[in-house]
């Protein structure tokens, strides 16, 4: 079973990923989502625990389904 921080880091590795294949910055993807970069480099470096509505929100403007951000199975989980 996965700790909080490490299910933190995992989806935060995962938004990475799946913003770097659509050529996306962080600022880009946080003004999309209408927060602030600081806010989504904290997510992708796994420092907070994002919302449900927040992890909605990234995957809607990834188009993606919200399940994908929590698909770790191409991450290097160690």
């Amino acid at each position: 079973m996965l700790s909080k921080k490490e299910l933190q880091i995992l989806i935060g590795r995962r938004i990475r990923q799946l913003r770097e294949e659509r050529n996306l910055s962080q600022t880009e993807l946080a003004h999309l989502c209408e927060f602030e970069r600081s806010n989504m480099n904290r997510i992708e470096s796994g420092n907070i625990n994002p919302s449900a509505y927040v992890l909605y929100s990234i995957a809607l403007r990834l188009n993606v389904d919200a399940s994908e951000l929590l698909s770790f199975k191409s991450l290097n989980q160690k």
